[in-house]
């Protein structure tokens, strides 16, 4: 069965999806006009964008104490970065190094600087199809499916997809690299730190998306920054090797060495597939919680998730890469994923490497599984509002499939991981190529507002009438 996913990854990855999402991040860049680089102080600036009700009626729920629950754009962002900021940016990087060297970093770069062009796209038009929901908006690739392209029989595939990829799948990834984490450290048994991981999932994901964005906002700055602190201060005390460090993964990327033993396209394909599954740009998750935010407008989520990947991959990744590559260890056979980050920062701190790693790579796991599992839910609730169901999926994603991940193998994880990460990004790249002139309009229309000197942008369903009756949540 691994043989079967990996036979079927290898065709999928190697000769469709990374020109597809290449492609269309080149496509979406263009049309945008450069989105991603323009504005990145609106992007900064957004960060501090409270929750807002536009009109009086845009949410009629309430909770027993007659408060609206909002979550902000920084909540949306931080739910967001937490699925971002897990495994991938610690075992994932290094794992692409391994499998492709040091150029795959560069693909990794590559991917993320277009990639935040597409990203842009699907959360802006996760905001402008979002609907009211019991006690928040929800939203995402099926409901703009849905309602934007009137293909029902697409939208549950996406759901059904995005499921068994995040909710899933994707949990599993994530205990098995703090599994691996704390075995190396501590040893301590997979079993057991899994039995864990899972209670404690289980305790944020049955209280919902508040609790869910929440711990998000509180976990996610503090493991970011602790991180990108320590990796700052080796990259400071290794300052002499960072020209090395950047000409080796240039080099590596278009190398003589990687050409004549046909290796060029290994780094392309790892680099590029390590990167989605870090920054998620195209895939179709982030515009699940991007839904969420409550705005005036939807281009402001859009900029919002386009900062999501560059911290991703531009920050933390590039964090766990020039480590890697200044200890030299990633030419040495027997280590790879978390073990080659754990070594890497061995060599530079010494016996307090591992342990740090295991911590962060916890923290980092944990709000990765909280903010998968979210993903999923909003997805289920598409397609059905049993609360069987939903009950089954929550001890499925924060229950059984840690404790499967705790256990399985390093490459079966990772290869059902890759295997659903495909289908799920074609279906929503479809989407979003049919559906981006729309967010291209909306795009037009915040730039407008702000050039007449409008602080906070407004939408009012008005400004789309062909779309008029399919959007909800703007009146």
């Amino acid at each position: 069965m691994n043989g079967l996913i990996t036979s079927v990854n290898d065709v999928v990855w190697g000769y469709v999806l990374i020109f597809a999402l290449v492609g269309c991040g080149v496509w979406f860049t263009i049309r945008t006009r450069f989105v991603q680089f323009r504005m990145v102080g609106e992007m900064l600036r957004l960060l501090t964008d409270s929750a807002v009700d536009t009109v009086e009626t845009q949410v009629k729920e309430r909770n027993d104490t007659g408060r609206r629950k909002h979550i902000s754009s920084f909540q949306a962002f931080a739910v967001s970065v937490a699925t971002r900021v897990g495994t991938g940016n610690l075992a994932g990087v290094a794992s692409a190094i391994a499998l492709g060297g040091p150029g795959a970093v560069f693909w990794m770069w590559v991917i993320a600087l277009i990639g935040s062009a597409t990203a842009f796209v699907e959360s802006t038009l996760a905001q402008l199809f979002k609907r009211r929901h019991k006690d928040s908006f929800i939203g995402g690739p099926a409901y703009y499916i849905q309602r934007g392209l009137h293909q029902r029989w697409m939208a549950v595939t996406f759901a059904v997809l995005i499921t068994c990829q995040f909710g899933l799948s994707n949990n599993s990834i994530q205990a098995n690299t703090v599994c691996g984490a704390m075995q190396e450290a501590f040893g301590w048994s997979p079993v057991w730190v899994g039995t864990v991981l899972a209670a404690m999932a289980l305790l944020i994901v049955f209280g919902g998306i508040q609790r869910i964005a929440h711990v998000s906002s509180f976990l996610v700055p503090v493991m970011a920054v602790g991180y990108v602190i320590l990796a700052v201060v080796i990259i400071v005390m290794n300052i002499d090797q960072i020209p090395h460090v950047f000409k080796v993964i240039v080099l590596d990327a278009f190398g003589i060495r990687q050409i004549a033993g046909g290796g060029v396209g290994a780094t392309i394909m790892n680099g590029v597939k390590r990167g989605l599954f870090s920054n998620e740009a195209g895939e179709g998750s982030a515009p699940n919680v991007a839904a969420t935010a409550s705005v005036s407008h939807p281009v402001k989520q859009g900029l919002i998730q386009a900062l999501g990947v560059f911290t991703d991959t531009l920050l933390v990744c590039s964090c766990t890469a020039f480590i890697i590559l200044i200890s030299g260890l990633y030419d040495v056979p027997e280590y790879n994923g978390i073990a080659l980050t754990q070594s890497a920062l061995q060599s530079e701190v010494g016996a307090a490497g591992p342990v740090f790693v295991a911590v962060a790579i916890f923290l980092f796991a944990f709000s990765s599984i909280i903010g998968n599992y979210y993903y999923g839910e909003a997805n289920i609730r598409f397609i059905t509002s049993s609360t069987t169901v939903m009950t089954l999926y929550r001890l499925s994603s924060a229950g059984l499939m840690v404790i499967f991940g705790a256990l399985a193998s390093f490459e079966l994880v990772w290869n059902i991981v890759d295997f659903f990460m495909a289908f799920l990004t074609a279906c929503n790249l479809v989407a979003i190529v049919l559906l981006g002139r729309y967010a291209f309009r909306l795009l037009d229309d915040y730039r407008c507002q702000k050039r007449h000197g409008v602080k906070e942008p407004v939408f009012h369903r008005s400004q789309l009438p062909e779309l008029a009756s399919e959007l909800e949540c703007w009146e």
